[in-house]
């Protein structure tokens, strides 16, 4: 995850560069039931609105969650299908944000309502994000439901009416591109807290409809939109948290924008990009299922690293005899092509592995979905593109 919020906040009130600190263990994000009221089109989970059998129980569910607690997992994030549909949802949030865990979750939406909202109000979320695609017709087709924005939006007012810190989550394909200025324009005029830019991953759904992605010169804009974004906030003063996933290079993007508009400031804000570092699958992103499987992060649903049934999640992340873990630990990460080559391969780590796998069978070949030119990662003799730039004004 690349935090634009953050680093743009350098530019402005830079701070010292301090050691790195190494978490007490991953962030988890945790489908807990596959089972959804939607079929959305990029679903990694490939989910569907009938109960899939061999679920963890709920018992089983807080068992593990002690297990993560004690081996010093800090954050959780609770996903689907939509968590909404379990059964014990209001239990498992109760229990884990009594467990000390910072708590997200992570929804479509259009399940909170009135008659819930006070309850899910109590649980004290940290965080709740609602994927919103596009505006009405746009969101419904993605989402494959009539209404489904609506429903979606009335989830955002009661939960920003109700104190619930809320965000957007737009994932970003050749289809609905042309809506993201809409998406950020709905964000400031709803007075929404967060905005997080999801690049298409090549899992689930989100595999089938590859052909879709959002091409390079499309996530080049997209990422110009949001630095503008960002930074015309930070001047007026509005604090709005941008966050993109899912594509590391952003880091390296973000850092050639510096140069080009602060210069003087590029030294700093690549010090702290790189101790950063990037891709983290693996190593401080963890993935478990409905069904157990433990996962290096969401859009490994292919790759069981194994079950928390048969082994604990801290032998489990510990273990790297498993080849993908070791591969994953191991730093730097030993990639192939033009990753292996980039000068900045410091700030993005290699980017995402899974769409390597997707595309070529090879985890540890180059990420097809890194969009900077050659010239622009130190290859200057293969660069034929042409470069269109933003700057602030």
């Amino acid at each position: 995850m690349f935090r634009i919020s953050q680093y743009m906040q350098e530019i402005v009130r830079p701070s010292a560069l301090m050691p790195a600190r190494t978490p007490t263990g991953p962030v988890v994000i945790w489908n807990l039931i596959r089972r959804c009221n939607l079929a959305c089109k990029h679903c990694y989970s490939i989910s569907a609105d009938y109960d899939f059998p061999g679920e963890l129980s709920t018992t089983e569910i807080l068992q593990v969650m002690e297990d993560l607690r004690s081996y010093g997992v800090p954050v959780l994030i609770l996903s689907g299908g939509e968590p909404l549909l379990h059964p014990d949802i209001l239990v498992i949030s109760e229990t884990a944000k009594a467990m000390g865990f910072y708590v997200g979750l992570s929804t479509n939406g259009t399940l909170i309502n009135e008659q819930n909202i006070k309850a899910l109000a109590k649980i004290k979320y940290n965080y709740v994000g609602i994927s919103i695609d596009g505006i009405k017709e746009t969101h419904d087709h993605f989402r494959r439901k009539q209404g489904a924005f609506d429903a979606s939006m009335r989830a955002i007012h009661l939960c920003r009416e109700h104190g619930i810190k809320v965000g957007l989550r737009f994932t970003i394909t050749k289809d609905n591109a042309h809506e993201l200025p809409r998406v950020l324009d709905l964000m400031e005029s709803e007075g929404i807290d967060k905005f997080y830019l999801s690049h298409l991953n090549y899992a689930g759904r989100g595999n089938r409809n590859r052909k879709d992605d959002a091409t390079h010169r499309i996530t080049r804009a997209a990422l110009d939109l949001l630095f503008d974004r960002c930074w015309n906030d930070l001047r007026r003063g509005i604090h709005h948290e941008y966050v993109t996933g899912n594509n590391d290079a952003d880091g390296v993007y973000f850092l050639h924008w510096v140069q080009r508009n602060f210069p003087e400031k590029a030294g700093h804000i690549q010090a702290k990009l790189e101790q950063w570092g990037g891709n983290s699958s693996g190593v401080n992103v963890a993935n478990i299922d409905n069904l157990g499987n433990v996962h290096p992060d969401t859009f490994w649903w292919h790759y069981n690293v194994g079950n928390v049934r048969d082994r604990s999640f801290s032998r489990i992340w510990k273990d790297t005899s498993d080849p993908i873990m070791a591969g994953l630990k191991q730093k730097p990460r030993n990639i192939s092509g033009r990753c292996g080559k980039c000068q900045y391969f410091n700030i993005c780590g290699g980017n995402t592995r899974v769409r390597a796998l997707q595309l070529t069978g090879d985890a540890w070949a180059e990420d097809p979905a890194c969009y900077l030119r050659d010239r622009e990662i130190g290859l200057y003799h293969q660069d034929m593109g042409e470069d269109v730039y933003s700057t602030v004004a």
